[in-house]
């Protein structure tokens, strides 16, 4: 008689334990968002390059011109007036100017009502916590990918914006307009990286999915429009004093102007500490929300 033996092994299982299963973990949950946002910034990598092709016929549909007929080697005013390219690129680098500046809207109602809010409303971050993830861990991970993919992606698009844009204020608009300004800067990413904090704030003090969204939203609306309103406070402004009529540079910001003789202005030169500052602001804010979120959770799990 012979006994055979059979050796049974234990399955394997695999947990997703480590970092990479967490981070995929909220890539997968938020796929829509990460969607959304993949095809924004190729629309918008879209608009620039066709912009950057047809600048140059921009910049002539602004040239100067003689009438009626050409002389001096200016074309004439009607042949410039038939150009529209000019029209073209001032409203598509106005649009992602515009996008980029209140890109930290959606982000604040999306990290407060979907990111968190839902996850807590719902319950699926209970269940993550009862998975070897602790509280400080999900929400480590829930603001983590969405800051790197929000930078990567606002980076990359301002950067492609001032490479495209050209230094004709008429056409791009001049650096103190409040969408140019945060849009040509750091500040074009740090506007969203607050938006994501006070939202992550929001939906850890409302823990239901729409109030969070709302109160998002609410708390990127006044920060923006408070730094909007108090920017030129942000370094010191320039004071000149010329007898007999005074004329300043186009590119300055003018703040007063006292008779004629008296002005307060920002020169052009002003525009990187004002963007440091304003940079250095929003930062801060996105900090301290985010560490008040990690002390309200803390506070809340065991």
């Amino acid at each position: 008689m012979t006994t055979v033996l059979t050796a049974t092994t234990a399955p394997t299982t695999r947990t997703a334990r480590g970092p990479s299963g967490l981070l995929w973990s909220v890539l997968r949950l938020h796929r829509t968002a990460l969607v959304l946002l993949v095809l924004v910034t190729t629309a918008a990598t879209a608009v620039l390059v066709w912009m950057y092709a047809i600048g140059d016929e921009a910049r002539r549909g602004m040239s100067a011109c003689a009438e009626p007929v050409a002389v001096d080697g200016l074309p004439t005013c009607a042949s410039v007036e038939a150009i529209t390219a000019d029209d073209t690129y001032r409203t598509f680098i106005a649009l992602i100017a515009a996008v980029l500046s209140y890109a930290i809207f959606p982000v604040a109602a999306w990290a407060g009502g979907a990111l968190i809010g839902r996850e807590l409303e719902s319950g699926t971050a209970r269940l993550a916590w009862t998975q070897s993830v602790s509280p400080t861990r999900w929400l480590a991970a829930q603001l983590a990918v969405p800051a790197l993919l929000l930078t990567a992606g606002t980076g990359a698009v301002a950067l492609l914006n001032l490479w495209v844009r050209q230094d004709d204020p008429s056409l791009v608009g001049d650096w103190y307009y409040p969408d140019v300004f945060i849009a040509t800067g750091p500040t074009v990413v740090a506007y969203p990286l607050a938006g994501l904090a006070v939202g992550a704030l929001a939906g850890l003090l409302c823990r239901r999915a729409l109030p969070a969204a709302g109160v998002g939203f609410a708390a990127a609306l006044l920060l923006h429009n408070v730094l909007e309103r108090t920017r030129d406070d942000l370094s010191p402004t320039v004071t000149r004093v010329e007898e007999g009529g005074l004329e300043l540079p186009r590119s300055a910001w003018q703040m007063r102007w006292e008779g004629e003789t008296r002005a307060t202005f920002h020169p052009e030169s002003h525009f990187w500490p004002l963007q440091y500052a304003e940079t250095g602001i929003l930062l801060a804010v996105a900090a301290a929300a985010t560490l008040a979120a990690f002390a309200i959770l803390r506070r809340r799990t065991p």
